[in-house]
Protein backbone atom coordinates (compact mmCIF):
# COMPACT_ATOMS: atom_id res chain seq x y z
CA UNK A 1 0.00 0.00 0.00
CA UNK A 2 1.24 3.49 -0.80
CA UNK A 3 1.99 5.47 2.32
CA UNK A 4 -0.38 8.32 1.57
CA UNK A 5 -3.30 5.87 1.64
CA UNK A 6 -5.16 7.82 -1.02
CA UNK A 7 -7.51 5.58 -3.03
CA UNK A 8 -6.56 5.26 -6.70
CA UNK A 9 -8.81 5.04 -9.73
CA UNK A 10 -7.20 2.53 -12.13
CA UNK A 11 -3.87 3.21 -10.39
CA UNK A 12 -4.12 6.98 -10.81
CA UNK A 13 -4.90 9.77 -8.37
CA UNK A 14 -8.38 11.16 -9.02
CA UNK A 15 -8.70 14.53 -10.74
CA UNK A 16 -9.86 16.83 -7.97
CA UNK A 17 -10.81 19.56 -10.46
CA UNK A 18 -13.52 17.42 -12.11
CA UNK A 19 -14.44 15.38 -9.04
CA UNK A 20 -18.00 15.76 -7.80
CA UNK A 21 -18.75 16.32 -4.14
CA UNK A 22 -20.34 12.88 -3.81
CA UNK A 23 -17.32 11.20 -5.43
CA UNK A 24 -14.99 13.02 -3.01
CA UNK A 25 -17.05 11.79 -0.05
CA UNK A 26 -16.90 8.19 -1.30
CA UNK A 27 -13.14 8.36 -1.82
CA UNK A 28 -12.64 9.79 1.66
CA UNK A 29 -14.70 6.95 3.10
CA UNK A 30 -12.42 4.46 1.30
CA UNK A 31 -9.18 5.73 2.87
CA UNK A 32 -7.29 3.03 4.76
CA UNK A 33 -5.26 3.39 7.95
CA UNK A 34 -1.62 4.14 7.09
CA UNK A 35 1.81 4.32 8.67
CA UNK A 36 1.87 8.02 9.49
CA UNK A 37 5.50 7.95 10.63
CA UNK A 38 6.77 7.13 7.12
CA UNK A 39 7.74 9.76 4.60
CA UNK A 40 5.12 10.07 1.84
CA UNK A 41 5.91 8.66 -1.59
CA UNK A 42 7.66 11.21 -3.85
CA UNK A 43 8.24 13.68 -1.02
CA UNK A 44 11.62 15.10 -0.03
CA UNK A 45 12.63 16.20 3.44
CA UNK A 46 13.77 19.83 3.63
CA UNK A 47 14.71 22.42 6.22
CA UNK A 48 13.72 26.07 6.31
CA UNK A 49 15.93 28.68 7.95
CA UNK A 50 13.73 30.77 10.25
CA UNK A 51 14.35 33.31 13.02
CA UNK A 52 13.62 30.68 15.70
CA UNK A 53 15.90 28.04 14.16
CA UNK A 54 15.76 25.27 11.57
CA UNK A 55 12.26 24.11 10.69
CA UNK A 56 11.80 20.59 9.35
CA UNK A 57 9.57 20.24 6.32
CA UNK A 58 8.26 18.24 3.38
CA UNK A 59 8.31 19.36 -0.24
CA UNK A 60 6.79 17.76 -3.34
CA UNK A 61 5.40 18.63 -6.73
CA UNK A 62 6.62 20.41 -9.86
CA UNK A 63 9.05 23.28 -9.27
CA UNK A 64 7.11 25.42 -11.73
CA UNK A 65 3.75 24.74 -10.09
CA UNK A 66 1.82 27.27 -8.00
CA UNK A 67 3.05 27.06 -4.43
CA UNK A 68 1.05 25.93 -1.40
CA UNK A 69 2.38 26.11 2.17
CA UNK A 70 0.67 23.93 4.81
CA UNK A 71 1.02 24.70 8.53
CA UNK A 72 0.02 22.16 11.21
CA UNK A 73 -1.42 23.05 14.60
CA UNK A 74 -0.23 22.57 18.17
CA UNK A 75 1.07 19.01 18.84
CA UNK A 76 0.79 18.42 15.09
CA UNK A 77 3.40 18.04 12.36
CA UNK A 78 3.92 18.03 8.60
CA UNK A 79 2.85 14.37 8.53
CA UNK A 80 -0.73 15.46 9.25
CA UNK A 81 -0.98 16.44 5.57
CA UNK A 82 0.16 13.09 4.16
CA UNK A 83 -3.27 12.38 2.64
CA UNK A 84 -3.88 15.91 1.38
CA UNK A 85 -0.44 16.57 -0.08
CA UNK A 86 -0.48 14.00 -2.96
CA UNK A 87 -3.86 15.24 -4.14
CA UNK A 88 -2.61 18.81 -4.40
CA UNK A 89 0.61 17.65 -6.06
CA UNK A 90 -1.46 15.63 -8.51
CA UNK A 91 -3.27 18.85 -9.42
CA UNK A 92 0.06 20.42 -10.40
CA UNK A 93 0.92 22.32 -7.23
CA UNK A 94 4.28 22.69 -5.52
CA UNK A 95 3.37 21.77 -1.94
CA UNK A 96 5.38 22.36 1.23
CA UNK A 97 4.61 21.62 4.87
CA UNK A 98 6.67 22.31 7.97
CA UNK A 99 6.70 21.62 11.70
CA UNK A 100 6.14 24.68 13.87
CA UNK A 101 8.97 25.79 16.13
CA UNK A 102 9.13 23.61 19.23
CA UNK A 103 7.08 20.86 17.59
CA UNK A 104 8.25 17.36 16.53
CA UNK A 105 11.21 17.57 14.11
CA UNK A 106 11.45 21.34 14.73
CA UNK A 107 11.63 20.90 18.50
CA UNK A 108 15.03 22.60 18.73
CA UNK A 109 13.70 25.84 17.25
CA UNK A 110 12.65 28.31 19.90
CA UNK A 111 12.69 31.83 21.34
CA UNK A 112 16.22 31.46 22.70
CA UNK A 113 17.48 31.67 19.09
CA UNK A 114 15.86 35.03 18.41
CA UNK A 115 17.77 38.31 18.36
CA UNK A 116 17.49 39.37 21.10
CA UNK A 117 16.49 36.07 22.77
CA UNK A 118 13.06 35.82 24.35
CA UNK A 119 11.67 33.51 27.03
CA UNK A 120 8.47 32.33 25.40
CA UNK A 121 6.97 31.19 22.11
CA UNK A 122 4.62 33.97 21.01
CA UNK A 123 2.57 35.04 18.02
CA UNK A 124 5.38 37.19 16.66
CA UNK A 125 7.80 34.23 16.65
CA UNK A 126 5.40 32.06 14.64
CA UNK A 127 4.50 34.88 12.26
CA UNK A 128 8.16 35.69 11.60
CA UNK A 129 8.87 32.00 11.00
CA UNK A 130 6.01 31.70 8.50
CA UNK A 131 7.16 34.80 6.61
CA UNK A 132 10.67 33.32 6.44
CA UNK A 133 9.26 30.09 4.97
CA UNK A 134 7.26 32.08 2.42
CA UNK A 135 10.42 33.98 1.48
CA UNK A 136 12.20 30.66 0.81
CA UNK A 137 10.21 29.99 -2.35
CA UNK A 138 7.92 31.42 -4.98
CA UNK A 139 5.62 34.16 -3.76
CA UNK A 140 2.84 34.89 -3.42
CA UNK A 141 1.88 31.47 -2.09
CA UNK A 142 -1.37 29.81 -1.12
CA UNK A 143 -1.33 29.25 2.65
CA UNK A 144 -3.30 26.80 4.79
CA UNK A 145 -3.26 27.25 8.57
CA UNK A 146 -4.54 24.32 10.61
CA UNK A 147 -6.08 25.07 14.03
CA UNK A 148 -3.73 27.45 15.95
CA UNK A 149 -1.70 27.96 12.77
CA UNK A 150 -4.77 29.56 11.22
CA UNK A 151 -4.43 32.41 13.71
CA UNK A 152 -0.74 32.70 12.82
CA UNK A 153 -1.55 32.74 9.10
CA UNK A 154 -4.05 35.56 9.56
CA UNK A 155 -1.58 37.65 11.54
CA UNK A 156 1.05 37.08 8.84
CA UNK A 157 -1.45 37.99 6.12
CA UNK A 158 -2.27 41.28 7.83
CA UNK A 159 1.40 42.12 8.17
CA UNK A 160 2.45 41.07 4.67
CA UNK A 161 -0.50 40.54 2.29
CA UNK A 162 1.75 40.59 -0.79
CA UNK A 163 3.13 37.18 0.21
CA UNK A 164 -0.30 35.49 0.06
CA UNK A 165 -2.17 34.25 -3.01
CA UNK A 166 -5.01 32.79 -0.92
CA UNK A 167 -5.81 31.77 2.66
CA UNK A 168 -7.40 28.55 3.89
CA UNK A 169 -8.30 28.26 7.57
CA UNK A 170 -8.66 24.60 8.56
CA UNK A 171 -10.43 24.09 11.91
CA UNK A 172 -8.94 27.40 13.03
CA UNK A 173 -10.32 28.97 16.24
CA UNK A 174 -13.47 30.95 15.34
CA UNK A 175 -13.65 32.58 18.76
CA UNK A 176 -11.80 35.75 19.75
CA UNK A 177 -10.05 35.97 23.12
CA UNK A 178 -10.50 32.80 25.17
CA UNK A 179 -10.95 30.47 22.20
CA UNK A 180 -11.60 27.36 24.33
CA UNK A 181 -14.65 28.86 26.05
CA UNK A 182 -17.77 26.91 25.21
CA UNK A 183 -15.96 24.26 23.16
CA UNK A 184 -16.76 20.55 23.25
CA UNK A 185 -13.12 19.82 24.17
CA UNK A 186 -11.88 18.75 27.60
CA UNK A 187 -10.81 22.36 28.14
CA UNK A 188 -14.20 23.90 27.44
CA UNK A 189 -15.87 23.78 30.88
CA UNK A 190 -12.63 24.69 32.70
CA UNK A 191 -11.19 27.24 30.29
CA UNK A 192 -11.71 30.23 32.59
CA UNK A 193 -10.29 28.69 35.77
CA UNK A 194 -7.28 26.62 34.69
CA UNK A 195 -3.77 28.07 34.49
CA UNK A 196 -1.86 27.94 31.23
CA UNK A 197 0.25 25.04 32.46
CA UNK A 198 -2.79 23.08 33.66
CA UNK A 199 -4.64 23.80 30.42
CA UNK A 200 -1.71 22.49 28.37
CA UNK A 201 -1.53 19.34 30.48
CA UNK A 202 -5.24 18.68 30.09
CA UNK A 203 -5.03 19.37 26.36
CA UNK A 204 -2.27 16.78 25.90
CA UNK A 205 -4.09 14.28 28.09
CA UNK A 206 -7.20 14.63 25.95
CA UNK A 207 -5.25 13.94 22.76
CA UNK A 208 -3.55 10.88 24.21
CA UNK A 209 -6.91 9.49 25.32
CA UNK A 210 -7.95 9.38 21.65
CA UNK A 211 -11.40 10.81 22.27
CA UNK A 212 -11.61 11.33 18.49
CA UNK A 213 -11.39 7.55 18.03
CA UNK A 214 -8.63 7.78 15.45
CA UNK A 215 -7.54 4.57 13.67
CA UNK A 216 -4.87 2.33 15.19
CA UNK A 217 -1.86 3.55 13.19
CA UNK A 218 -2.85 7.18 13.59
CA UNK A 219 -3.23 6.80 17.35
CA UNK A 220 0.14 5.07 17.63
CA UNK A 221 1.85 7.84 15.65
CA UNK A 222 0.25 10.60 17.72
CA UNK A 223 1.30 8.95 20.98
CA UNK A 224 4.86 8.32 19.77
CA UNK A 225 5.13 11.88 18.42
CA UNK A 226 3.94 13.61 21.58
CA UNK A 227 7.18 13.27 23.65
CA UNK A 228 9.15 14.90 20.81
CA UNK A 229 7.25 18.18 21.13
CA UNK A 230 8.90 20.68 23.43
CA UNK A 231 6.69 21.07 26.50
CA UNK A 232 7.27 24.82 26.64
CA UNK A 233 5.96 25.26 23.09
CA UNK A 234 2.73 23.41 23.89
CA UNK A 235 2.24 25.39 27.08
CA UNK A 236 2.90 28.72 25.37
CA UNK A 237 0.64 27.97 22.38
CA UNK A 238 -2.24 26.93 24.61
CA UNK A 239 -1.68 30.19 26.47
CA UNK A 240 -1.83 32.11 23.19
CA UNK A 241 -5.09 30.37 22.29
CA UNK A 242 -6.55 31.78 25.50
CA UNK A 243 -5.94 35.24 24.02
CA UNK A 244 -6.76 34.92 20.32
CA UNK A 245 -6.39 38.36 18.69
CA UNK A 246 -9.17 39.92 16.66
CA UNK A 247 -7.96 40.67 13.12
CA UNK A 248 -11.24 39.98 11.34
CA UNK A 249 -11.65 43.47 9.90
CA UNK A 250 -8.06 43.59 8.65
CA UNK A 251 -8.31 40.13 7.04
CA UNK A 252 -11.65 41.02 5.44
CA UNK A 253 -10.09 44.09 3.85
CA UNK A 254 -7.48 42.00 1.97
CA UNK A 255 -8.80 40.95 -1.43
CA UNK A 256 -7.62 37.37 -1.90
CA UNK A 257 -9.61 34.11 -2.06
CA UNK A 258 -10.35 32.84 1.45
CA UNK A 259 -11.78 29.55 2.65
CA UNK A 260 -12.88 28.43 6.12
CA UNK A 261 -13.13 24.65 6.48
CA UNK A 262 -14.42 22.74 9.50
CA UNK A 263 -15.94 19.44 10.59
CA UNK A 264 -19.49 18.99 11.82
CA UNK A 265 -18.11 17.24 14.90
CA UNK A 266 -15.35 19.75 15.68
CA UNK A 267 -14.83 21.21 19.14
CA UNK A 268 -16.20 24.58 17.97
CA UNK A 269 -19.79 24.95 16.78
CA UNK A 270 -20.58 25.24 13.09
CA UNK A 271 -22.40 28.55 13.56
CA UNK A 272 -19.21 30.09 14.96
CA UNK A 273 -17.23 29.00 11.91
CA UNK A 274 -19.87 30.34 9.53
CA UNK A 275 -20.02 33.65 11.35
CA UNK A 276 -16.23 33.95 11.33
CA UNK A 277 -16.08 33.17 7.61
CA UNK A 278 -18.69 35.85 6.90
CA UNK A 279 -16.74 38.36 8.99
CA UNK A 280 -13.53 37.89 7.00
CA UNK A 281 -15.16 37.58 3.58
CA UNK A 282 -14.46 33.87 3.20
CA UNK A 283 -16.42 30.94 1.85
CA UNK A 284 -17.20 28.31 4.49
CA UNK A 285 -17.44 24.55 3.95
CA UNK A 286 -18.54 21.93 6.48
CA UNK A 287 -17.62 18.24 6.27
CA UNK A 288 -18.96 15.24 8.18
CA UNK A 289 -15.72 14.98 10.13
CA UNK A 290 -14.13 16.18 13.36
CA UNK A 291 -11.24 18.58 13.97
CA UNK A 292 -9.02 16.98 11.30
CA UNK A 293 -10.55 17.08 7.79
CA UNK A 294 -7.02 16.81 6.37
CA UNK A 295 -6.98 13.27 7.78
CA UNK A 296 -10.52 12.03 7.13
CA UNK A 297 -11.79 14.31 4.33
CA UNK A 298 -8.70 15.09 2.20
CA UNK A 299 -10.45 14.66 -1.16
CA UNK A 300 -13.18 17.07 -0.18
CA UNK A 301 -10.65 19.49 1.26
CA UNK A 302 -8.33 19.36 -1.76
CA UNK A 303 -11.27 19.79 -4.12
CA UNK A 304 -12.54 22.86 -2.29
CA UNK A 305 -9.08 24.37 -1.86
CA UNK A 306 -8.31 24.16 -5.57
CA UNK A 307 -11.76 25.45 -6.48
CA UNK A 308 -11.29 28.53 -4.28
CA UNK A 309 -7.58 29.06 -5.06
CA UNK A 310 -8.24 29.04 -8.79
CA UNK A 311 -11.23 31.35 -8.57
CA UNK A 312 -9.26 34.07 -10.28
Amino acid sequence: MLFDGTPRLDGQLPDIRTMTESAAVLLDQAIADVDWASIPTGVERVEFAAPSGRLAGFRAGPVSGPRIVLMPGVTGSKEDFALLLPLLVGAGYRVEAFDLAGQYDSAEAGPEHLEPPREHYDHELYVDDLLAVLDAGRAPAHVLGYSFAGTVAQLALVRSPERFASLTLLSSPPRIGQSFAGTKSVLGPLSHVLSGRASAGLFVWGILQNFNRAPEHRTRFVRERMPRHRTASIRDIIGLMRHTPDVRAEVAAIDIPKLVVFGAHDVWKARLYRAYAAAIGAESVEYASGHSPCEDAPHQLARDMVRVMERR
